[in-house]
C-alpha cells in the first residue's frame, strides 16, 4: 500500500509542475521582455535628449559644437542627427537602425508638439558626411529650415522626436502574433529652448 501512495504522489506531484510551469515561464519571459523594452526605451530617451541638446547650443548655426569644419545653418541638423545616431547605436541600446522609423528636428509650440518639422528616414550610408562620418538618415523636405531659428528672446524650442518599433525577442511574440503585432511602437521626444 506504502509503494502505490509513493507513486501516487510522484504521479500528483508531475501533474502539478505541469500545470504551474506554464504559468512559471510567462512570468519569467515577461520579465525578461519587460527589461529588454525598458532599457530600449532608455536609450531612445538619451537619444532625443542628445539631439536636443545639439540643436539648443547649435542654434540657427552661429554657435558651433568642436566639430571642425561644420559651422552654418547647414550643418546644425546633421549634427543633431549624428548625436542621435551615436546614442543609438551605443553598446546595449538594443535599437536597430532598420527598426527606427524616423526622426523629426521640429520647432516646438506653446504645449510641445511639432508645430513644423524636418524628417528623417533611415537610410544606411547615404546620409550626409558630417565630421567625417557618413550618417545613416537622409533629410526629407526642410519644413523649418535652421538658418530661420531664433535663441533672441522669446526663443524658439527645438524638439527631436523618434518613432522606433520595438520586436519582441521571447516566446510570447508567438502569443502576441496571434493577436496581430509581435512589435511595439515607441515614440519619444525631447523640446529645449535654444540657447542664446
Amino acid at each position: 500500500m506504502r509503494a502505490f501512495a509513493r507513486r501516487h504522489q510522484r504521479g500528483q506531484s508531475l501533474v502539478e509542475f505541469t500545470l504551474i510551469l506554464p504559468i512559471i515561464l510567462a512570468m519569467a519571459f515577461s520579465i525578461a521582455e519587460f527589461g529588454v523594452a525598458y532599457g530600449t526605451n532608455m536609450t531612445l530617451i538619451e537619444a532625443t535628449r542628445e539631439g536636443a541638446r545639439v540643436g539648443a547650443v547649435l542654434g540657427n548655426g552661429a554657435n558651433s559644437l568642436g566639430c571642425t569644419g561644420a559651422t552654418g545653418a547647414a550643418s546644425v541638423d546633421p549634427q543633431v542627427i549624428l548625436a542621435v545616431e551615436r546614442a543609438i547605436e551605443s553598446p546595449g541600446s538594443g535599437i536597430t537602425l532598420a527598426k527606427v522609423d524616423w526622426i523629426d528636428i521640429y520647432k516646438a509650440n506653446a504645449s510641445g508638439g511639432e508645430a513644423s518639422y524636418n524628417r528623417w528616414t533611415p537610410s544606411p550610408g547615404s546620409g550626409p558626411v558630417i565630421c567625417g562620418i557618413t550618417l545613416d538618415f537622409t533629410q526629407g523636405a526642410v519644413n523649418w529650415a535652421a538658418s530661420t531659428r531664433t535663441s533672441v528672446l522669446p526663443s524658439d524650442s527645438l524638439g527631436v522626436l523618434i518613432q522606433f518599433h520595438y520586436t519582441l525577442f521571447t516566446p510570447l511574440s508567438a502569443v502576441t502574433g496571434l493577436f496581430g503585432t509581435r512589435d511595439i511602437t515607441m515614440v519619444d521626444s525631447t523640446v529645449m529652448d535654444l540657447e542664446p
